[in-house]
């Protein structure tokens, strides 16, 4: 049995999102959310951002090319997962995490009537 590891996160797009087709031809999409964490200290509100990498595969990824733009909001569904490698230059172990998605909920768009 696989250990669990899902994760549901919600944010806004730091960026627009980037497409890219592997060599076998599938689709990858990789955009980067923001989210807030309110909390009190010394009784004073403080916020903190967080910011996630989300991965985006095969027809997902072609939807979210098409429908996010840096700033709308979504929900996203999926797992952790963890990249390690060794720097050429320095050989320091190096190590980053992203979120592979399996469900991505765009978010509505607001606009303003002025």
């Amino acid at each position: 049995m696989n250990p669990l590891n899902s994760v549901l996160i919600e944010g806004n797009l730091t960026r627009d999102p980037e497409l890219v087709t592997t060599k076998s031809g599938k689709s990858v999409c990789n955009f980067s959310i923001a989210t807030n964490y309110y909390f009190k200290k010394d009784n004073e509100p403080q916020k903190e951002v967080s910011f996630f990498d989300i991965e985006v595969w095969a027809g997902l990824a072609d939807s979210c090319k098409q429908y996010l733009k840096k700033g709308r909001g979504v929900r996203v569904v999926g797992k952790l997962k963890q990249n390690r490698w060794v720097n050429n230059e320095t050989g320091d172990n190096m190590q980053n995490t992203k979120i592979i998605a399996e469900h991505v909920e765009f978010k509505p768009m607001f606009t303003s009537h002025n």
